[in-house]
Formats: C-alpha cells, structure tokens, sequence
C-alpha cells in the first residue's frame, strides 16, 4: 500500500501564481501562449475525467465556484477573449464590454454537463489558434479597450487567455489532489 501522498500548500485562488503582466513580449511567448490555448480543451477533458455528479459539484476551494461552473466559466470567458481579439483585429481600439462572471456563472445552464462546454472549447479554441496563428507582427500589437484595464493588446490577450486556462485547469487538479480524486 502507497503512503498518502501531501499536497504542498499554495493559494487556493491562484494555485500558479497571479497572471505576470509584462512590457516585453517576445516571438517565444506568443508562441507558447497558443500553444497552450490549442491544448487547453484536451486538459480541461482530462482533469474532469471521471468525475461524478457529486464531485463536479464541489466546490474547488471554500466560498469558490463549482467544477461544474468553473468549466463554464472558462467556455464563456474565452468565448469574450475570441471575439474581443476579433473587434481588436477588425475595429480600430474598440471598447469591449465587459460582464459580470459571477452572475454568468449562477445561470440555469451552469448545470449543464460539463462536456457541453469542453465540446464548444474544442470548436472555439480550433479557430481561435488558427486566427492567432495567421496574424502578422503589426496585428498582434491591435489593441481593445477595456473599461476596466485599459488598451489591451492582441498578444497581451492571448497571454492572459493561456494563464487563464492553466489557471482554472490548477484550480481543479489542486481540488482533485487535495480530495484524493
């Protein structure tokens, strides 16, 4: 019989750390930023694998969102990122309107199975990898505006959208460590 492995402790809400805006953005970066988002459906898929009814209702961390609605949460926070990166490349520095995730995330359809959500990331992230990796240097520097954050860059969004996804895939496998899952 194995020993009870421990789990090292960390921030429950940032389990890899706040998102680490930078100035500079290098060629390596964009890259693997869209890297990560090609690769984000498959590893949402895998940590909620075999997850029961029950389990995907637990909260990941006390006061935090379900698993369930975490999965929702990222399908419709990254379906926001596909079409401000989409004013940002058609529209000159249009302000984005933002949304109350909170509320997006108490819904009736967030109790949707969470493969409804998985299947739409794996559309949406298909096309959002093929768009990001047809852009030109100057359309990687387009900018949105955000009414919160300022402009925001094409690149600086693809970025934030990968830490995104390693964030809430964390969130989960942290929740699956801790419980033993």
């Amino acid at each position: 019989m194995n020993p009870p492995q421990t789990v090292p402790p960390i921030d429950p809400r940032y389990p890899i750390g706040r998102f680490p805006r930078t100035e500079m953005i290098t060629l390596h970066m964009r890259e693997a930023a869209v890297a990560r988002l090609a690769e984000l459906p498959e590893e949402l898929f895998h940590v909620v694998d075999g997850l029961s009814d029950a389990q995907l209702s637990t909260p990941y961390r006390e006061g935090g969102w379900t698993v369930r609605q975490l999965v929702h949460h990222v399908a419709d926070s990254h379906a926001n990122a596909y079409l401000r990166i989409r004013l940002a490349l058609t529209e000159d520095a249009p302000t984005i309107c933002t949304y109350d995730e909170k509320a997006w995330a108490e819904l009736h359809d967030s109790i949707a199975p969470v493969a409804w959500s998985i299947q739409w990331l794996e559309a949406l992230h298909a096309r959002l990898v093929m768009l990001l990796q047809s852009l030109d240097a100057q359309q990687w520097k387009r900018v949105f505006i955000h009414p919160e954050k300022g402009p925001v860059t094409v690149e600086m969004a693809a970025l934030e959208y990968a830490w995104h996804s390693r964030h809430h895939v964390a969130h989960i496998a942290h929740l699956r460590a801790v419980k033993g899952w």
